[in-house]
């Protein structure tokens, strides 16, 4: 198996995280992949995926995808052909080129998409930019910086009031009091 990293035409930026390889399968060379979506069924036919190994983002081209419960998959990927072959990617986190996503509108969004966004509080006015989403086990949480300071949002439908992607804002009503217990 032949490994060409592809970093002069994909960044990082232009990629989501689909999901992550779990362990191999069998001798053939196939996979076990978790699929971190909501609906799987959208990816059943995957034409490639990027595999980040060592920093750099290597194209993998699906020769078959079996669908199964938990968001999960046995895929097979072209010239991996073998427990070895197999092996160099379990554990390496799967992306595509966020441009095959569909667009979202209104107050959906993805949590890759968001970040960078100013963050105005209905009380509180600006409060900070999102630094990314936390996908914590029981709770998404926005990162916002704040100065020197991190405040934790809930992402949850009652906080979001507006998403306004062309001024990359994000409105919200945070939880009487939240914002105070950070900026004390």
């Amino acid at each position: 198996m032949q490994l060409l990293p592809v970093d002069l035409l994909m960044d990082q930026s232009e990629l989501f995280e689909l999901g992550k390889v779990l362990k191999t399968f069998g001798s053939k060379g196939e996979v076990v992949i978790f699929l971190d979506v909501d609906n799987p069924d959208k990816y059943r036919r995957l034409d490639s995926v990027f595999i980040r190994i060592n920093k750099s983002f290597i194209p993998f081209f699906i020769e078959k995808i079996q669908l199964k419960p938990k968001n999960q998959a046995i895929v097979k990927f072209h010239d991996v052909d073998n427990l070895e072959d197999a092996s160099v990617v379990t554990g390496c986190s799967l992306f595509l080129p966020a441009s095959v996503l569909p667009k979202l509108t209104g107050n959906r969004f993805y949590y890759h998409e968001i970040a960078g966004f100013d963050v105005i509080d209905e009380e509180k006015g600006e409060i900070g930019t999102i630094k990314r989403v936390l996908e914590l086990p029981h709770q998404a949480m926005f990162e916002i910086g704040f100065g020197e300071k991190e405040i934790l949002v809930p992402v949850v439908d009652e906080v979001i009031k507006k998403v306004d992607r062309k001024n990359r804002r994000l409105y919200i009503k945070a939880p009487e009091g939240l914002i105070d217990l950070y900026l004390e």
